[in-house]
This record gives structure tokens, sequence and C-alpha cells, in this order.
């Protein structure tokens, strides 16, 4: 008889990132890193912005921004944290309603650079 092994590793934490899918680089850096932390990465879809055949027909392509940012509010709950990825300070109009989002959660936020503050930028 084979005894079932009981895997006592906890699972590892889940963070899911958010930023402007404009900084790509930023954002494989951030998923590499956390990865190589061993926390399990959600991360945005690639941006609609650029061209690609999914996303070519202007109605196709509302239908997915909008399925996107389904999808991503849905990656927030799952996950056990939000790293808010942000060169330069940078956060968009998209990422602070994603940073609301994942404070009404309850989700602990963390980013990668110091946020800009909407007074100092005068």
């Amino acid at each position: 008889m084979h005894e079932q092994t009981e895997i006592t590793a906890a699972r590892p934490r889940i963070v899911v990132l958010c930023g402007s899918t404009r900084h790509g680089d930023a954002l494989a850096e951030a998923t590499l890193h956390e990865s190589a932390a061993g926390r399990i990465v959600l991360a945005p879809v690639g941006s609609i912005n650029q061209p690609h055949p999914l996303w070519e027909d202007a109605e196709q392509a509302e239908r997915l921004r909008e399925q996107f940012g389904m999808l991503h509010r849905r990656k927030i709950e799952l996950a056990d944290e939000v790293l808010i990825v942000n060169p330069d300070g940078y956060i968009g109009d998209s990422t602070r309603g994603e940073i609301t989002y994942a404070s009404s959660l309850g989700k602990p936020i963390r980013y990668t650079h110091p946020a800009e503050r909407s007074e100092d930028r005068g």
C-alpha cells in the first residue's frame, strides 16, 4: 500500500501587479523579482494600445478593454497583496481606481517607487 505524502509547505503569497501597461519593462522586471522572492504573480494583460489582431476592430477592442479590466479586478480579489509598479512615481487614473478597489478589500499595497501625491504636482 502506498502512503500519500502530505504537502506541508504553505501556499506562496499571491501578489497582483498594478500599473500602466505602457511600462511593460517595469512590469516584467517586477514579475521577475516577485517570482524570485517566491511569490505567485498575477499581472495585467499587455497594452491594448499596441497593435494586435485580437483588437484590430474598434468594437472588439472596447469589449476586450472592459473584459481585461474586469479580469484584473478579479485578480486583485484573488491576491494576498498588491504591488503598484510606478516608475518615477507615476500613477494613472486606472491604477488609482485599482488602488481604491484594493483598499476597499483591505489588501496590503506596496509600491515599487514613492508615489506622486496630487498636492506635489501643483
